[in-house]
This record gives structure tokens, sequence and C-alpha cells, in this order.
């Protein structure tokens, strides 16, 4: 029985790792996530019925159980899990010997599964859960998004110290009577300083993200920037070219009215009109810098033949810094524009809607087909995932530094999918009254 139970204890804790720390979801067919688990309950009943704990029995089980209970690529799959069975298997000899060192003070020469096994497992897992919460779910970092030198560094840590310790508790093993508890309590304090090395080189890697992930919002701020401006000096280039003819054009005028040709004037006045047209700003908010900001996304969906529109206005600024308006709206229209190009349909609808104490928000565009919004609106669907995924993130933070609300839904509208954003700021008014 203590065969079948040590084998559950460690599919439990494969699955926990690379679903957690992976991101990687379970197959939706449930006839292959059984054959998984009847996997794990042969190959313990396999051990049980010979008494042994075959190595080669356990890497089989452990690989097919894992390639038939995730989706994804079989290659990446039996990579993941023959590493994964590598540095579980380092972790779980530290917690042996923990449990060994302050309850029996014995060594690992004996290879006879003991009452001591279990506990050492629930310990192991306790680490992982350490590792998960304190450091991967607490930055939103997972182990899929550690570079590979990292994860290269933690197996090889944790083989050299292995190796070490597999030496040096044997030593202590048969040489304990000699070195007594101060041996052994020094033994004690090195593996929980082993444990604690494998964390700071997980929170280097996890700081070495964060600094990237950083630069890449900055640089994605800096381009959109660069793209606001780009389009408001090509307005003010056309501006002065138009005031340059403008002396021209009154010139023309003069002479048709001289000669009384006044309809020609009249055709005239028009065209100059309508040049002149395509220079204002087609959309005004409110607010100024949010103006060209929309006006700019609003030229994109023209020459994109996406509908664009926008409804509402307000009667004051956004109470948000200027920074914050870009990360805002820069990031929720130029998603709502890569999305809706893929629809059959493109469109856009922007609503600005103003209260006493906050100013909602809300975008929906069009979109190829539905999505679920709880688990996919933060994936994004470019091939390079590791420098994009950003924009949704980065509305929420946004949003939550104002202590507003923002709530992301996918719908349907006269049988069409849409994507839906609500966004609701308190204003600088309402933040004072609370005060």
């Amino acid at each position: 029985m203590i065969y079948i139970v040590d084998n559950i204890s460690n599919y439990l804790i494969y699955l926990f790792i690379i679903h957690c720390g992976f991101r990687i979801s379970p197959r939706r067919n449930r006839f292959f996530i059984a054959i998984s688990a009847l996997i794990v309950l042969f190959a313990g009943a396999f051990n049980a019925y010979y008494d042994v704990n075959s190595p080669i029995v356990y890497i089989v089980w452990s690989v097919l159980s894992i390639c038939l209970f995730f989706e994804e690529r079989l290659g990446y799959l039996i990579v993941l899990s023959a590493a994964l069975m590598y540095f579980t298997g380092i972790i779980d000899t530290f917690s042996v010997m923990l449990i060994q060192v302050m309850m029996i003070g014995g060594g690992i020469s004996s290879t006879d599964i003991a009452w001591w096994m279990e506990p050492a497992y629930l310990l192991s897992f306790l680490i992982y859960l350490l590792a998960y919460l304190r450091i991967l779910k607490k930055h939103e970092v997972y182990m899929c998004d550690v570079e590979f030198k990292y994860k290269l560094a933690l197996l090889v840590q944790g083989s050299i110290f292995q190796m070490f310790y597999d030496f040096v508790f044997v030593f202590f093993d048969e040489n304990h009577t000699m070195y007594g508890g101060d041996a052994y309590a020094v033994f004690f304090i090195s593996i929980v300083g082993v444990i604690y090395s494998v964390f700071l080189t997980l929170s280097l890697a996890v700081k070495n993200i964060l600094s990237n992930r950083q630069n890449r919002e900055l640089q994605s701020f800096m381009y959109m920037q660069k793209q606001q401006y780009d389009y408001q000096l090509q307005q003010s280039v056309a501006v002065r070219c138009f005031k340059h003819d403008l002396v021209n054009h009154i010139g023309v005028l003069r002479e048709l009215m001289n000669e009384k040709k006044t309809e020609e004037a009249k055709e005239y006045i028009d065209t100059i009109w309508n040049i002149q047209d395509e220079f204002d700003l087609k959309i005004h908010t409110g607010d100024s810098f949010l103006d060209v900001i929309v006006n700019y996304y609003l030229c994109l969906a023209i020459r994109e033949n996406i509908e664009f529109v926008v409804l509402g206005k307000l009667t004051e600024k956004m109470p948000l810094e200027m920074f914050d308006i870009t990360t805002l709206m820069g990031n929720i229209l130029q998603n709502a524009v890569e999305a809706s190009i893929k629809a059959d349909a493109p469109r856009i609808r922007v609503e600005f809607i103003e209260h006493k104490k906050e100013i909602f928000i809300v975008v929906s565009n069009s979109v190829a087909e539905r999505i679920n919004a709880k688990k996919e609106f933060f994936m994004t669907s470019k091939k390079d995932k590791e420098n994009h995924g950003f924009g949704l993130k980065n509305i929420v933070s946004t949003v939550e530094k104002y202590h507003g609300e923002c709530y992301m839904e996918s719908i349907v509208e006269n049988r069409e999918a849409l994507f839906k954003i609500s966004i609701a700021i308190p204003t600088v008014k309402a933040e004072e009254k609370e005060e």
C-alpha cells in the first residue's frame, strides 16, 4: 500500500508544479486523464507486488502520466517531465534528510521505505507551495517565463548539493557516535541553507523577468507616444502647408469674384473648406490630451476600414496623469483595433459617461470569435508571447492605481461576437469629498 501512496503523492506534486508553475492546462478529453491516473495506480501496484521501487518503472509512469494528462507538445512534455522528476527528486532527498536528522538521526544507507517517507513528501510539497506563493504567484511570474539559464542553474545547483550530502550524510551515519548532535545540527542548518539558495536563485530569475517586463512596458509606452507625436506632426505640417498656400487661394477667389464667376467661386470655397476640415480633430471628448489619442486611433481605424464610433462627452478633464491616460486609452484602443481587424464586420464603439463621483469608459470591439474572458483576456495571440500580452495587465494596473474598477467580458450582440471592457474611475472631486 505504501508504494501506491508514494506514487499518488508524487503524481499530485507533478500535477501541481506543471499546472500552477508552468501554466499548462489539463486535457479536455477525460479519457486520457483517466488513463493517466490508472497508470499511476498500476505502477504502484506493480512495485507493491514485487516489493521493489524500480527507477525504470518510476520514470515510465511519470513520463506517460504527464504526457497523457496535459495538453502540450509531446517533446516538450517529455523533457519537462524528466527535468521535473530530477528536480523533485533532489528536493525530496533534502526533505528526507531533514526528517531523518530531526526525528531519527540516521543516514540513508537503508533503501527500504519507512514511515518517515510520506512526511518527507509533504515537506517537499510545502517547499514547492511556498516558492509558488511567495515568488511566482506574488509577482505573476511562472516557471515557463524563467530563462533557460536559471532553470539549468537550479538543476546543476541541486545536483552538486545532492551529491555532496549523499556522501556527507552516509559519513555521518557511520560516524555519528564520534561527532554527536553538533554535527547533525550543522548538517540540518546546511540543508536549510541549500533550500534557501534554491529560493534565492529563483528570486533572481524573477527579478530579471520583472526588470525586462518593465523595460518592455516602457518601450511600448514610448512607441505609442511616438505614434501620437508623428500624427500630430503630420497634422501640423499639413496646416502650415495650407496656410502657406492661403494667399494664393484668396487671390484665385478674388479673380473669380472680379469676373463675376459666382458658381465657380462657391465651388472653390467648398474645396478649400473640405481641405481645412481635414485638419480639425473629428472627435472632441472634453479632454484635449485624450482627444489626440482618440483621434489618432480614429485615423488608424479609417485606414483599416473599421467603423469607429464615439458616444458621450466629458465636461471636465480626465482625473489621470498624461502618462496614465496614454497607458490606459492607448492600450485599450490599440487592442481594439488589432482584434477588430480580424472580424468579418470590424467595428469599435467608445462611450464616455460622466457621473457625479465617477467617469465611466466603455469600449467594445468586434472579434473573430468569442473568448473566455475569465481565462484568456490576459493571453496574447501574438507568436512572440514573451514580448507581448502586457496591454490588458497595464490597463488593470492603471485603473487600480486610481482606485477604479475594471470589468471585461466577451458578449454576443445581434449574433456578433464582441469584447467589452468597462472602466469606472473616481473623479478628483469625489476623492476630495471622501478625504
